[in-house]
């Protein structure tokens, strides 16, 4: 049983608590007499996050407590939004690639990936973090969530690094930031959301992050490559043509998946939707019946561990729903693009705008959380600057990798930190060298949009 759910209704008040209530209240009466409305929608907000609240269900009562008291609004309208917000068939999308994802993680297509990327590039300075790297960007190719390509790929390699005589630090901040990619490749949930939240092709995001993802796993290759080579970190024996030959062809099932989503989206198919149900049906039957790694008796519990982060995915989108509701009866998004417009920014200082924005979203709140709260007000501003809403997704998720790798809510860094054992304080030092990187890689795609529409646009897809 959870903590939540034994804990005491109402704590006692203690100095600490008092202060961030006072905090709260004192932020609500400054926004309410700043910005009116817009001022007490996120006024509301943000106090309710101060005091603990978790954000889906600050979300939820945000919208409620600003509906009933300031609003005519019935609790019909709220009660029926509920459910036919999240009723769109692209939603279906996220289940289905959690469950492809947990699947692919348990069903040894991570280690033979990795075994694939060792024999490539294992005998250069730093081969196994090299390997990692690439293992990591091939898994973020058919998973979808960074979390798990941290487990899949970090619970292998980490060890096998350690033994082989890496610095646990190295070995830690290489799978922390490469597991990042797991967002930016092909599938991903919050490209998924996004979509959802901005009506964006997510065909058309899917393929836009091969190029950003292909030049970030080569800049992190890069920064690995000289750290090694100044260590002189291990480095194994070159394996032969044919060792090459035989990792390749036991891990092809595994990137036939690649294939089976862009070719199926591409050629008309099937939908983004229909492609996460393939890929969950794929991913079953390579880990059972070609792999063997996952037995029948335990695809029960893959499937419930996929239906509870489903669910706690969908909760949270449930109630993001709610306050998009809030905002669009309130007209919010189209006053702050107008606000943002009529402050003369321009392009490129109204990118620099959103990364600030974004990077700061990434010190308390989760990816989701920040896609569907922050997407359908900048959106509106960018698409009247004329930003390609592709690239504003790929930007969003170039956000979102950043601050899953730093603290307090990086969920990589936790993730990791339980695999190698080592504290926050320690893994968030180890990743200076590839976080600093990964900002560059943030520049580098804020302001060449053509690295993210180029593909998709080839392809015809936007």
């Amino acid at each position: 049983m959870s903590t939540e759910a034994v804990a005491v209704p109402f704590p006692p008040l203690t100095k600490k608590r008092a202060a961030i209530w006072l905090i709260s209240i004192a932020v609500v009466l400054l926004a309410v007499a700043s910005f009116g409305k817009v001022g007490i929608v996120f006024a509301l907000l943000f106090a309710l996050m101060l005091t603990g609240i978790p954000v889906s269900i600050a979300l939820g009562l945000t919208v409620l407590a600003f509906l009933f008291l300031l609003t005519h609004v019935p609790i019909e309208a709220v009660a029926l939004k509920l459910f036919t917000g999240i009723e769109k068939w692209e939603i279906m999308a996220i289940p289905f690639f959690i469950l492809a994802g947990n699947f692919l993680t348990h069903g040894g297509v991570a280690k033979r990936m990795i075994a694939f990327a060792t024999s490539v590039v294992g005998h250069w300075h730093g081969g196994l973090a090299l390997a990692g790297i690439i293992a990591c960007a091939m898994f973020a190719l058919v998973c979808g969530s960074s979390v798990a390509t941290v487990v899949a790929i970090g619970s292998i390699l980490l060890p096998a690094m350690v033994e082989h005589g890496y610095p646990r630090r190295f070995g830690a901040g290489v799978i922390v930031t490469a597991g990042s990619l797991g967002i930016l490749m092909l599938p991903s949930i919050p490209k998924v959301i996004y979509a959802i939240s901005t009506n964006t092709s997510i065909g058309a995001l899917f393929v836009a992050g091969l190029l950003p993802g292909s030049l970030l796993t080569v800049m992190l290759c890069t920064v690995t490559w000289y750290i090694a080579r100044k260590n002189n970190y291990p480095r194994l024996p070159k394996a032969s043509w044919g060792q090459r030959w035989t990792a390749f062809r036991k891990s092809a099932w595994g990137l036939m998946l690649v294939v089976i989503i862009i070719g199926g989206i591409y050629s008309g198919i099937f939908t983004a939707t229909e492609a996460a149900a393939m890929a969950a049906v794929y991913a079953f039957f390579i880990s059972v019946y070609v792999y063997k790694d996952l037995s029948l008796k335990d695809v029960p519990r893959v499937l419930l561990a996929s239906a509870n982060l489903s669910a706690m995915l969908l909760y949270i989108i449930t109630n993001a729903v709610l306050f998009s509701f809030l905002m669009s009866h309130e007209n919010i998004p189209q006053a702050m693009a107008d606000w943002i417009l009529g402050k003369d920014l321009g392009v490129v200082t109204f990118l620099l705008f959103v990364n600030v924005i974004l990077l700061l979203a990434g010190n308390v709140m989760e990816p989701s959380s920040i896609i569907l709260i922050f997407a359908p007000i900048l959106h509106p501003a960018a698409m009247k600057l004329g930003i390609d809403s592709v690239h504003l997704g790929i930007l969003i998720d170039a956000n979102m990798e950043v601050g899953l790798c730093h603290p307090p809510v990086g969920l990589n860094l936790y993730v990791a930190s339980g695999i190698s054992k080592l504290s926050i304080t320690e893994l968030t030092v180890a990743v200076l060298p590839w976080l600093a990187t990964m900002v560059v890689f943030l520049v580098i795609v804020t302001y060449w949009p053509s690295l993210s529409i180029w593909l998709p646009r080839a392809m015809g897809m936007m």
